[in-house]
């Protein structure tokens, strides 16, 4: 999507450098984001791959494999390899779904509950703070341009503001 940058005074943040100092923005804190739930992850042999898996079925407990692809937007083949580790070394238990039996469902065992709650929690804790220091109206501005950041297809995954649902 082309960006018009000359579209006058109010869109002054639409600029280049804006533009680029937001990218910009964007890899340093995804960089520290990660950074000490990586640690943790690397001292457990898992990576970042297994981080998203083991948080999404931590948010979403008997989440089918199917929907849980949709969600990380990766092949079959690179969510079997995670899920293997995992389920191997008693981060996540399938089980047949009810009505289709082919359906796998999946969930945290205990020891992937520990693992998703201490990796959560040190996000969680960063977030909070940032929250605290940018204040309340910094906090609707952040979800507002994060929301339009994600692909049209995943935003009704989360809840529409007033604003929102008026713009629509």
């Amino acid at each position: 999507m082309a960006v018009d940058l000359k579209s006058g005074a109010n869109l002054l943040f639409l600029r280049e450098e804006e533009l680029r100092q937001a990218i910009e923005l964007l890899f340093f804190a995804w960089r520290d984001f990660t950074a000490e739930p990586d640690q943790l992850l690397d001292e457990q042999g898992l990576g970042r791959a297994h981080h998203r898996v083991i948080y999404f079925i931590g948010r979403h407990p008997g989440i089918t494999v199917s929907d849980l692809l949709a969600i990380l937007g990766i092949t079959k083949q690179s969510l079997g390899r995670v899920l293997t580790q995992l389920i191997d070394e008693d981060f996540v238990i399938q089980t047949p779904g009810v009505r289709d039996r082919r359906q796998r469902l999946l969930e945290l065992t205990p020891k992937g509950v520990a693992l998703e709650r201490n990796l959560t929690e040190r996000q969680r804790q960063r977030v909070a703070q940032a929250y605290r220091q940018a204040g309340p109206a910094a906090v609707e501005g952040f979800k507002k341009v994060m929301i339009e950041l994600i692909d049209e297809k995943d935003r009704q995954r989360f809840p529409r503001s007033p604003e929102r649902a008026v713009r629509r």
